[in-house]
């Protein structure tokens, strides 16, 4: 006899989805969701996949202009960062994305998988995605340097030097509404501000054209959880432009 009806593999994902959005939600502070469907603009779909014989084979480059910057990127050996990588790490997600998340660097997993923000705090930044209303599939995510600092250790400023106008090539390829800077290193390579995040966080700001948000970076949370609830905020803020409703909060 059967213990009982099966779930199917999908089923279970939409399963865990769900649970990830609501840990986050736990987690910033909120008590009461509603049931209600959000309203807002439709977003674009994203990018139809490619067929086997012309899809690149690098993560992140769903579009020729995607494709071209990568290839332009090469094998890079352009800071001492190539010496100790695994994989270099471009980025990942819609190529059409109206939000792009912008971090600091790769980790030991995202040196491994060649994706961004796969480990620990990439677990928490999908619950963020999520809890806002997209699915991490909609969005790009990407980092300001490509390679993995030995030990985890900030990048340097000629490694900054070195990656970043292959992320400004990527942000002017995918032509995002919004770009939200996570941690000081993304902050302070896109603003040319180095006040600290604490004090920039939660006030839109300006990139080449494109609305900013800078917040706390997932890594920084996980060591800091009380600073949840106004990363949580500065993710309103970017919601709210998009014509997105949080979820309430218990009065």
């Amino acid at each position: 006899m059967s213990g009982g009806p099966k779930i199917s593999p999908e089923a279970a994902e939409v399963a865990a989805e769900a649970m990830r959005h609501l840990w986050w939600l736990r987690d910033a502070g909120v008590r009461e969701v509603s049931l209600a469907p959000t309203p807002g603009p439709a977003r674009p779909a994203v990018a139809p996949a490619r067929s086997a014989s012309s899809a690149p084979s690098e993560k992140g480059c769903g579009s020729e202009a995607l494709l071209a910057i990568r290839s332009g990127l090469g094998e890079c050996t352009r800071c001492k960062l190539h010496g100790g990588r695994t994989r270099l790490v471009f980025g990942v997600g819609n190529p059409s994305a109206e939000i792009m998340f912008v971090g600091e660097g790769p980790g030991a997993d995202e040196d491994i998988q060649g994706e961004p923000f796969v480990g620990r705090a990439g677990q928490l930044l999908t619950k963020m995605i999520e809890a806002m209303g997209f699915a991490r599939s909609e969005v790009y995510i990407a980092n300001v340097v490509k390679c993995r600092p030995p030990g985890n250790r900030d990048p340097e400023p000629d490694e900054i030097a070195a990656c970043e106008p292959f992320l400004k090539a990527q942000i002017a390829a995918i032509r995002p509404r919004v770009v939200v800077a996570l941690g000081r290193f993304a902050v302070q390579t896109l603003l040319r501000d180095a006040t600290p995040v604490s004090k920039q966080r939660g006030r839109w700001r300006e990139y080449e054209g494109v609305k900013l948000m800078p917040t706390f970076h997932p890594a920084y949370l996980l060591r800091n959880p009380a600073e949840k609830k106004p990363a949580w905020e500065d993710l309103q803020l970017v919601m709210k432009e998009f014509g997105k409703v949080a979820p309430g909060r218990a009065t």
